[in-house]
């Protein structure tokens, strides 16, 4: 299978990857017409690619039902204005099935969310990526990297085997590291899309990135667009100038461990009235004095 069959896929990860949040209704279920509200939202702003099942969705807290449910809202929603990357993960079957969920659906690309398994083995990281590649051939697969110890060899390892693995969503906190995994791997062999979002765009952009994942982008579509924009035009002083626009706020995500990453953009789409701020554990609402510094930065980017 030639890559150029995966043009439209590659051509869809360098761009503002959006991770949609997935909003609850009062009684805890999923709210299926607020989030189908918050996809347009999304399109209407110019945002192109959509990741149901994203961290930023809440992944690990949706129950299988759920996952599907979120997976169809999307791309019924997108239709032909964006591209889905679906979210799968868990156990290799769990994983597998949702993979070919997607592709019943339509969709052209999935990502394989880092395995959370406790004891994770280089070789082992391969077999269970191939596995998952290997079940659905015509889909770009796009593995989720935020193990550090992982080499760029053993990427380059797995596309060997499965020529559908076409990007990478990297999220170790390193650009150094970035730039040499992505050089072992093959820089010009995969679309490298920056997992960390905005605050590391600018920096894995110089190293070779081409997209990047935001959280964000669901609240203010146009402040990432103006980063990538920046970004695409070489630019850096004016992406630099978006990244002081968003560093308080994506430092309150990047707190304790990112503890409120999925909070923050829930309390400030709240404050915009766009949807119920409630998250499920083990993430937990901000507390009040936090929930005012959402609102006073969301107020300042003049939504």
């Amino acid at each position: 299978m030639s890559s150029v069959t995966f043009e439209t896929q590659r051509a869809a990860l360098a761009d503002v990857v959006a991770i949609p949040v997935t909003p609850f209704a009062a009684d805890g279920s999923v709210d299926t017409a607020t989030h189908r509200a918050l996809l347009r939202r999304l399109l209407d702003g110019g945002i192109r690619t959509l990741t149901p099942n994203g961290n930023t969705g809440e992944f690990y807290a949706l129950t299988p039902e759920e996952r599907r449910l979120v997976t169809e809202s999307t791309v019924e929603e997108a239709g032909d204005r964006a591209a889905v990357l679906v979210g799968v993960g868990h156990d290799l079957p769990t994983a597998v099935a949702s993979a070919r969920h997607a592709r019943e659906l339509g969709v052209r690309m999935v990502m394989v969310h880092q395995p959370v398994h406790p004891y994770v083995s280089a070789a082992g990281w391969v077999d269970y990526h191939r596995a998952i590649a290997e079940s659905v051939p015509e889909l770009g697969v796009v593995p989720y990297i935020r193990n550090a110890q992982l080499s760029g060899t053993r990427l380059a390892e797995l596309a060997d085997h499965c020529p559908n693995v076409i990007g990478v969503k990297y999220a170790v906190p390193d650009a150094a590291r970035f730039a040499a995994f992505a050089r072992d791997a093959g820089l010009d062999r995969f679309v490298w899309v920056a997992g960390l979002a905005e605050p590391y765009a600018p920096s894995y952009f110089s190293a070779g990135a081409t997209g990047f994942t935001s959280g964000l982008v669901n609240v203010a579509p146009a402040v990432s667009l103006n980063m990538i924009e920046a970004l695409r035009s070489g630019d850096y002083p004016a992406a630099m100038k978006v990244w002081e626009q968003i560093r308080r706020f994506e430092e309150l995500r990047a707190a304790h461990d990112s503890a409120n990453n999925v909070t923050v953009v829930k309390e400030a789409l709240a404050t915009l009235g766009l949807c119920r701020r409630d998250v499920r554990p083990p993430s937990r609402p901000l507390p009040e004095d936090e929930r005012a510094e959402v609102a006073a930065i969301v107020a300042g980017w003049s939504i």
